[in-house]
């Protein structure tokens, strides 16, 4: 029993919040639909204050990310399981709502592939997988590395966050137990606390919500700084399907005060990008004068509005 409590204290395993029983869901099998759906609601609604404790921390790290980006580097998610899988989900957004390249952000869960689908036994277990799939990457100094892990221990997530800091890229920890080895070893470690889970251990709930928040604000945040939006509006979205080519449309009539109509032929004109078509139809200029206009600005459609 020494040996066993030994060991939990090496692991950090007493001090997982996310691992403890949760005193208000412990008689959680007894209970009716509506009482469970109830405490879970109940239990959710501390996870938005859990992330607002870490704003400076997301703030610092979003900061790194605009940098980063602006000197060449890429935002690459780093996880395992449900932490894996929340890193894919935000990196497979941002294309579309952005009108980035994959490449710019990109996501590595232990396990490849399969394990977005399904667990992988073991895969997650390895410092030395983290290491391989990251350097499979060839960092460069002005990436920044995010590694989300729940528990704070993941092995995969430790090597790579490791591999990262060896290459001078900038590392990141999104986890929900602070004093544990992923936060050590990052550079920033936003850490929003969000306490034993309703079902003990299952940490695709609470935490995983968190994740989710934190994940939105650290992209979102990093692509509006970087001039990915204009006001709050998509100006670069990828359009794939009906809903988008209706959604664009109505952006640029919205903004320029024109008719759907008249936003649709600006677009074609400007060889549909979002961009020149609004310059089109505020300036009232022609598709080429406006490319001049952004051209002149890098882009930056506050400058070339005269805004």
């Amino acid at each position: 029993m020494r040996g066993m409590a030994k060991t939990m204290r090496r692991s950090g395993g007493e001090q997982r919040q996310t691992e403890k029983r949760n005193a208000a869901s412990r008689n959680l099998d007894r209970m009716t639909a509506r009482e469970i759906v109830r405490l879970m609601n109940r239990e959710d609604g501390k996870v938005a204050a859990a992330v607002e404790r870490e704003i400076p921390a997301i703030a610092r790290a979003v900061d790194a990310i605009v940098s980063g980006i602006r000197n060449g580097g890429r935002l690459i998610y780093v996880g395992a399981g449900s932490s894996g899988r929340m890193g894919v989900l935000d990196a497979a957004e941002c294309p579309p709502t952005f009108g980035t390249s994959p490449k710019l952000v990109q996501a590595l869960i232990a396990g490849g592939k399969r394990a977005v689908r399904e667990a992988v036994e073991g895969a997650e277990d390895s410092e030395k997988n983290g290491e391989r799939d990251l350097r499979a990457k060839k960092l460069t100094r002005n990436d920044v590395v995010v590694g989300i892990a729940a528990s704070g221990t993941t092995p995969y997530v430790v090597g790579a966050l490791r591999y990262a800091k060896s290459r001078g890229a900038t590392t990141v920890a999104v986890t929900s137990n602070r004093r544990m080895p992923v936060s050590r070893v990052a550079k920033i470690a936003i850490a929003p606390e969000t306490g034993a889970e309703v079902l003990t251990g299952s940490t695709r709930l609470k935490a995983g919500t968190a994740q989710k928040m934190v994940l939105n604000m650290l992209s979102t945040a990093a692509m509006v700084r970087l001039g990915r939006a204009y006001e709050n509006l998509m100006i670069d979205l990828a359009v794939t399907n009906e809903k988008l080519r209706a959604r664009r449309l109505r952006i640029l009539a919205g903004e320029s005060g024109k008719s759907v109509s008249e936003a649709e032929q600006a677009l074609r004109l400007a060889g549909h990008g979002m961009r020149v078509a609004l310059v089109m139809l505020k300036q009232g200029v022609g598709a080429g004068k406006a490319k001049r206009l952004l051209a002149r600005v890098h882009g930056d459609l506050r400058e070339a509005l005269g805004e």
